[in-house]
This record gives structure tokens, C-alpha cells and sequence, in this order.
């Protein structure tokens, strides 16, 4: 069976900080694993720190609470998160995550289409 993949395992990328402040290490994107419709990293938000509202205009984004805590804010909604939540973003909403003050907020980003930076208004 063929899935279009050139290798089906990908192996973790250097960290980088995204557009909005977090950083970022990707664990699979089409444009250098090969294949698919859909991207996953694991963002790292430091402890007490926040990203900066944005909103993505194509993409849609599941986020899996790793560990740490915190507040996400989802267009007009404000809600704590913890580890083993997952949050569903619709593409055009805006969001951010606070983390609280104690430990790191570490969150698996599955983002589909895959993530891409032009992709990411800051608001």
C-alpha cells in the first residue's frame, strides 16, 4: 500500500519560535517528512509567559495539553487547560495560551492544513 510518503518516519526538527512567540519543534510537515495534509509540533510556552493573539485563515488547530497549565482564549472565551485537555480551534478564530506561573505549558499542535508561517495574522 503506497500513502505518498517518502519516509514514514520522521524524526524531530531544532526548535524554532513561531510568529507567535512560542517555540516550536516539529514532529511531522509534509513539506519535509513527506506527505500528507496535516502538520504536528510540540510548542513550549516558558512558564508565566503567553503567546500573542493570532489567528490562522486556512488552517484548523487541535491542541493536546502535554503538561503544564494554564488559560487559553478562544475568541471571546477564556478557560484554564491542563495537561490531557484537548482544544479544537477553528481556522479564522482568534486564540493565545497563557501559562501560569510554575511550570512550562508543553503542547502538541496538530494543524490542518499543514502549519505554514503565511498562514499566521498577529492580531
Amino acid at each position: 500500500m503506497d500513502f505518498g510518503e517518502t519516509n514514514p518516519v520522521a524524526k524531530p526538527k531544532p526548535a524554532y519560535t513561531t510568529k507567535d512567540g512560542s517555540q516550536i519543534r516539529e514532529l511531522w510537515h509534509p513539506g519535509h517528512d513527506g506527505g500528507g495534509a496535516m502538520s504536528l509540533a510540540q510548542a513550549t510556552v516558558e512558564a508565566g509567559a503567553q503567546t500573542r493573539r493570532h489567528r490562522h485563515i486556512v488552517a484548523e488547530e487541535i491542541y493536546y495539553i502535554v503538561s503544564g497549565a494554564g488559560v487559553m482564549e478562544r475568541g471571546a472565551e477564556q478557560f484554564a487547560i491542563e495537561a490531557g485537555d484537548t482544544v479544537r480551534i477553528p481556522a479564522g478564530v482568534t486564540h493565545r495560551v497563557m501559562a501560569s506561573a510554575l511550570t512550562p505549558l508543553v503542547i502538541l499542535c496538530c494543524c490542518a492544513p499543514p502549519y505554514h508561517h503565511d498562514d499566521t495574522q498577529i492580531l
